[in-house]
């Protein structure tokens, strides 16, 4: 017993030690690399799947059960298309600034707005309630009736009236069952969050430059990697990484389609959206195609099984029947 024990001590003065030795611990400092772009996509060689209807440059793009709402550039704006037929004329709600995301609460769509310290929710007629947000607010996501906010700037999540400090970068908040989880993008990392804790829990590295992620319906977060192309999922509860898979050529936009277990991932580099099963132990492709130039914004539709691709560039939305 006296042995084990001296075993057990040697041990744990080693890992102090590798603590010790390994100050720049990207999870326990601020990351000095910038945080991955999407690629400045090329001129399209290939006509685009589906069909493209005319739209300005777009931030966001999200589906809700009666809308395509895309987020719009200038003027600052979520243009609301009627889900049934797209084509139709599209109610244009202002907002006060840039959405840099879009989250679908319900029937309503919450759209945060960093530059004007606010999260607007717009409603299916248009109509429209602000909740003023300091810390430029950059994501929302509602767990177990509580309203996440990941405020960048002021480097916490706001949870309804209380906050959860010690995020670097809350750059998007998922909610994951009853708990969250915040995508880091300058550390490129995913952090565990309880609504009720004080501080973020669990950290793990995403790859070399995480940019965008969803939760799946297993309960599982997954994540792309622009810089180093790849998809890769982490469970939660505990976090610990379960696939990481290439999908070479700048991998941006991210949608997830809980009906057939598809991962949509728009490839800036290529100008195209590729569809995977993530249903298995490994993630199979079912469906590539070309796409408008910039495809930085992708969303699905559950029912219908259609993926909408908003090119930032301002060519347009495409509205792909896989």
């Amino acid at each position: 017993m006296r042995r084990l024990a001296a075993v057990v001590l040697a041990v744990a003065l080693l890992a102090g030690c590798g603590r010790e030795e390994n100050p720049r611990d990207p999870l326990q400092v601020a990351a000095t690399l910038e945080a991955a772009k999407p690629a400045a996509s090329p001129e399209p060689t290939t006509a685009p799947a589906g069909r493209v209807l005319p739209l300005g440059g777009a931030d966001a793009v999200a589906v809700t059960a009666r809308h395509v709402a895309v987020a719009l550039a200038d003027p600052p704006s979520v243009a609301l298309y009627p889900l049934a037929e797209p084509a139709a004329v599209p109610i244009a709600v202002p907002l006060p600034g840039r959405a840099e995301s879009l989250e679908v609460i319900g029937s309503d769509v919450a759209a945060a707005v960093p530059g004007s310290g606010v999260v607007v929710t717009v409603r299916p007629d248009g109509s429209t309630a602000e909740r003023a947000v300091d810390g430029g607010p950059v994501d929302v996501a509602v767990v177990g009736g509580r309203t996440l906010v990941a405020r960048r700037e002021a480097k916490l999540v706001g949870v309804d009236d209380r906050t959860i400090a010690g995020v670097s970068s809350p750059d998007r908040v998922l909610a994951v069952g009853g708990a969250a989880v915040v995508l880091d993008r300058p550390r490129s990392a995913v952090f565990d969050l309880d609504p009720a804790a004080d501080r973020p829990g669990a950290g793990l590295r995403a790859g070399d430059g995480a940019t965008n992620a969803v939760a799946d319906r297993f309960g599982r977060v997954l994540v792309v990697d622009t810089r180093g192309g790849e998809l890769m999922a982490f469970s939660t509860d505990p976090l610990i990484m379960r696939q990481r898979y290439p999908v070479p050529g700048a991998p941006y936009g991210l949608a997830y389609d809980d009906r057939r277990d598809l991962a949509w991932i728009t490839l800036t580099e290529r100008n195209e959206v590729v569809g995977l099963d993530v249903a298995g132990g490994e993630p199979v492709e079912r469906h590539r195609f070309a796409t408008v130039r910039q495809p930085d914004s992708v969303a699905v539709d559950p029912g219908s099984g259609r993926v909408f691709v908003a090119s930032a560039a301002g060519e347009g939305m495409q509205v792909i029947q896989p």
